[in-house]
């Protein structure tokens, strides 16, 4: 079941990084807007949860910069979370395939 909001914890140890760099990402894109609770406490959509995907992907798996990854959520976002979504499933593909071969090999004397 998907929750409703995600705590700032939550979100960083889905991605396993600090807490800090979620801060960090939360202010440098503004494609994130997190709730705030009474006592100022982020609370995180599944939508942002989304975004932060896209921008780990962009920063940290293609190695794009701050800069570099800012401009390419602006100007092409859709393509850009399409391309995402696609590498997405790819390596979902990969893994079960992955998964059958090593089961292959299992049964096999």
């Amino acid at each position: 079941m998907e929750k409703l909001y995600y705590t700032i914890g939550e979100v960083a140890k889905i991605f396993n990084v600090n807490q800090s760099l979620i801060r960090f990402w939360e202010k440098e894109f503004d494609i994130i807007s997190p709730h705030k609770n009474k006592k100022g406490n982020r609370l995180f959509t599944q939508e942002d949860v989304d975004n932060f995907h896209l921008i780990y992907h962009l920063v940290k798996e293609k190695g794009m910069t701050l800069k570099g990854a800012q401009q390419q959520i602006k100007n092409n976002k859709e393509q850009t979370n399409t391309h995402f979504e696609i590498v997405k499933r790819l390596k979902y593909i990969r893994e079960e395939l992955l998964a059958i071969k090593e089961g292959l090999s299992d049964s096999q004397p």
